[in-house]
């Protein structure tokens, strides 16, 4: 005989619920002289939600139908089934195994009677019922926690501390806002995953080798930085017309949190499905003085840690369509650009200066817009005006609030980049090198708009600057 024991919830993880089901049943079993050879366990396994897999269950029928066992016990036949399409299943194998043998501790039905598979399923149809009920309970508990701000319960979003969700985590905090920073500067969300993996951040989950992209970015991005509370993943709105606030603390102000929403928009706008991964410097900035090709960097397959070789070099290849005849090492060359560049930069900074607008402008517009939605939402639920009054105006004005928001978040979104890249007059070059290299590019790319590598001749070993042309922007 096996025996199939399974709880949907166990939030402490001690597993008692399902230890206590193969204790009856194992009891239940004694009593009818049937030896118990296998337990079949889901722990903190739903039943009635149907994309779930249940192992266990599966592994269950599987042998059922083998005959590697004879029969089942069960504490209760919701424990079993609580789909009608997984009861069938169960009876369709003992419709081809009549001698099978079927019990539960609370009840008294045999699967293999008429009457008793007709008892099943109205049992099984009942409990669908109430898990169906159950689940609209809680779908509207959820949405009335939601429209009053306050939390769900769960894990803990990272950002905030695990013992109490409504209180900031300031390590967590601070790499979230210096992760911002980064993707505001142009560092790829690729290159803070790797990192953030390789530092035990961002809350991975165990047993995964590498964080998935959409977690960090969700991360980065959660509305619930700013404070705003969400429901099934959307921003949820008050009567009034402006986002429900949440009951904890926030981490980002709205300009922040926009800002960097607009910029991961963006940037998928601009390159959809395409890596930025670059690395190597001057790869599709660096161009062949012969054949004008760009050039990529190579890695030098023989160098090895504290050897005099050179850990890679750009070429001219024949495969991307080049001439193949130019090369050149790449330390000095990334070394001279980037010294040419920071001291181009100082110089222009010296005697250009331009004033930053701090606030948006039609920041009162925007509220004026927010305030005529709710206006017209409150004359019709008051009967002020017709529903179709209100479909023929609301429109126009949420097209201009939808409008506005955008403006906002690209003022902020550029205003917040300037502040992210921060002051390149005061890097050195060894703290150039110590950028993500997407920021190294964008530094290089907002001087230059190519670097002409020319051939250096036969023979020739030392590294000729002369011979590496910048062409400035």
């Amino acid at each position: 005989m096996g025996i199939y024991t399974r709880i949907s919830r166990d939030d402490e993880g001690d597993s008692l619920g399902v230890a206590r089901q193969q204790q009856d049943c194992e009891r239940l079993a004694d009593l009818r002289s049937w030896q118990a050879v296998k337990v079949y366990e889901d722990n903190d396994v739903s039943a009635f939600k149907r994309n779930v897999v249940r192992e266990e269950f599966e592994l269950m029928l599987k042998d059922l139908r083998a005959g590697l066992i004879d029969g089942i016990v069960a504490y209760d036949l919701d424990r079993l089934a609580r789909q009608p399409k997984d009861l069938e299943r169960l009876i369709e194998i003992f419709d081809e195994r009549p001698r099978l043998e079927f019990a539960t501790v609370t009840n008294d039905i045999n699967l293999g009677s008429p009457d008793g598979r007709t008892m099943a399923r109205i049992m099984v149809a009942f409990a669908n019922k109430s898990s169906h009920d159950a689940s609209r309970r809680i779908r509207r508990k959820h949405l009335e926690l939601a429209q009053q701000g306050k939390d769900s319960g769960g894990p803990a979003p990272y950002g905030w501390r695990k013992d109490d969700r409504t209180k900031v985590d300031p390590e967590a905090a601070k790499a979230i806002r210096d992760a911002q920073r980064e993707i505001l500067a142009g560092v790829r969300i690729g290159t803070i995953r790797t990192r953030w993996q390789e530092q035990g951040l961002g809350n991975p989950r165990e047993g995964t080798k590498r964080m998935a992209h959409h977690q960090v970015e969700h991360i980065l991005t959660n509305p619930r930085l700013v404070g705003y509370r969400t429901y099934h993943g959307e921003i949820l709105y008050g009567d009034d017309g402006h986002p429900v606030m949440g009951e904890w603390e926030s981490i980002n102000s709205l300009e922040e949190w926009e800002a960097v929403c607009a910029a991961v928009a963006e940037r998928k706008q601009k390159h959809p499905g395409r890596s930025l991964a670059r690395k190597y410097l001057l790869s599709g900035i660096a161009r062949c003085g012969l054949c004008k090709t760009k050039i990529r960097g190579q890695i030098n397959q023989r160098w090895k840690p504290e050897s005099k070789a050179a850990k890679f070099s750009y070429q001219c290849s024949v495969v991307n369509g080049g001439c193949g005849k130019v090369g050149r090492t790449g330390e000095p060359v990334d070394r001279l650009i980037a010294q040419l560049v920071l001291e181009e930069q100082r110089a222009r900074a010296s005697v250009t200066g331009v004033p930053v607008e701090q606030r948006w402008s039609r920041e009162a517009e925007l509220e004026q817009v927010n305030e005529d939605i709710a206006q017209l939402v409150e004359a019709e639920r008051t009967r002020q005006i017709t529903v179709a009054t209100l479909l023929q105006l609301l429109p126009a004005k949420e097209r201009l609030r939808d409008e506005l928001k955008l403006e906002r978040a690209r003022f902020y979104k550029e205003q917040r980049q300037a502040e992210a890249k921060g002051d390149t007059t005061k890097l050195s070059v060894d703290e150039f090198f110590g950028l993500p290299i997407e920021r190294q590019q964008e530094i290089v790319l907002h001087s230059l708009s190519a670097v002409i590598i020319h051939p250096a001749g036969r023979g020739s070993r030392k590294f000729d600057p002369s011979l590496v042309e910048p062409v400035w922007r």
